[in-house]
């Protein structure tokens, strides 16, 4: 049996998952709102997304499969199969995205051309697969500490050099404000569970992974708007720049799109072994990473609006029905082909999604469509086990 992770190892993989150049991009959005109002934002953003966050990790640490082989004890295992696929999907568009990004600020932060620095992040992406999760130790721990002492410095040159407020930009609505700090705990919804299955004590490992996500993600958020505030730019090079971190720079752009990127990549390769059984999960994290890195290079990635609300449209109404039979219903359909009530159930979610998309709602659409999705889920459950 391969060696179990420690609570530490997990609080440190999704450390390095929540220092990512998309969520300082994504936090400068927040700018327009003001430092108070975009605060409060984040805040009840991250809230919202950490309970499904936590809960989804939790199933599959206790049962110890990963996070879409546990989504066939709701959906059946053809309904795994077609949301293992869906999360392949997201997985290696995340990683092309972060490459792009990254490589992007490197070229600008730095010199180079962009499709240089996608080859360098995307090979240093490929190192920390193959020595592998259970494996990275001293390397994951060492290129941590780098990253948190650099993100201090940058936060200490935002916000205590005396910078003036610059002119934000149009704000958007704090409706949309949540929304947008939500996405970013619901992309790796389908992710965590393939973590959590693999430590030692998976509820204390959930709950550090939840807890220092969060924390750090809300950080990253903050560090995104406080530098839009004090620069009035939203490029991350032009703010790395105008912070005067050089190399100090270039090393949180390349070091944290790789431990972000590195999950993204593992999980949808622990994903395909759910869909192809072939080939190894590192094989095909291997190949989501190389995929990730050629589509980097050729395509424009600037903007991902669409792409984070089909996340959300997804895997919001798909979390709400495994998180319901679980601990609710206390039902498993693993060995069925296809579970018709749950797909019926989800199906609904997604159209609610796409439709509150088109509402402008304080808290966001992804609460209430988990809320009603969930609560669908719950009295369909019920029926059926009335009828059985």
């Amino acid at each position: 049996m391969s060696r179990r992770t420690s609570t530490v190892e997990n609080g440190l993989i999704w450390f390095g998952a929540g220092v990512s150049i998309a969520e300082i991009l994504t936090g400068t959005y927040f700018a327009g709102l003001g430092f108070e109002k975009g605060l409060l934002a984040i805040l009840i953003g991250h809230l919202i997304g950490a309970v499904p966050f936590f809960l989804t990790g939790l199933i599959a640490g206790k049962v110890r499969k990963s996070a879409m082989e546990t989504v066939k004890r709701s959906f059946g295992v053809l309904g795994g199969k077609f949301f293992a696929l869906m999360n392949i999907i997201q997985l290696v568009g995340w990683t092309a995205i972060m490459i792009y990004d990254g490589s992007l600020s490197a070229a600008a932060a730095i010199s180079g051309g962009k499709w240089i620095w996608c080859l360098v992040i995307g090979g240093l992406i490929l190192v920390w697969i193959l020595i592998g999760i259970t494996n990275l130790g001293k390397v994951n721990t060492a290129a941590m500490i780098l990253l948190f002492v650099l993100t201090l410095v940058l936060c200490r040159i935002i916000f205590f050099s005396g910078l003036q407020p610059q002119d934000a930009g149009e704000a958007i609505s704090f409706g949309a404000a949540v929304e947008l700090a939500v996405s970013m705990p619901l992309s790796w919804l389908p992710v965590i569970g393939d973590y959590t299955r693999e430590a030692e004590d998976p509820v204390k490992a959930t709950w550090a992974s939840t807890i220092v996500y969060s924390l750090v993600s809300i950080w990253m958020f903050v560090i995104g708007m406080g530098a839009s505030i004090y620069t009035g730019s939203s490029d991350i090079a032009t703010i790395m720049v105008k912070a005067g971190l050089g190399i100090a720079g270039l090393l949180i752009i390349v070091f944290s799109t790789v431990t972000t990127t590195f999950l993204d990549a593992l999980s949808a390769g622990i994903s395909g072994e759910s869909v192809i059984r072939r080939f190894t999960g590192k094989q095909m994290a291997v190949a989501a990473t190389i995929i990730g890195t050629v589509g980097a290079i050729l395509f424009n990635m600037d903007d991902i609006t669409n792409f984070l609300y089909f996340i959300g449209s997804v895997f919001a109404p798909m979390t709400a029905v495994l998180i319901v039979d679980y601990f609710l219903l206390h039902q498993d359909h693993e060995k069925e082909s296809l579970n018709q009530r749950a797909i019926i159930v989800w199906i609904i979610g997604f159209i609610l999604y796409r439709c509150l998309m088109r509402i402008d709602i304080p808290c966001g659409n992804t609460l209430p469509d988990l809320l009603i999705t969930g609560a669908l889920a719950y009295f369909a459950g019920r029926h059926e086990k009335r009828r059985a």
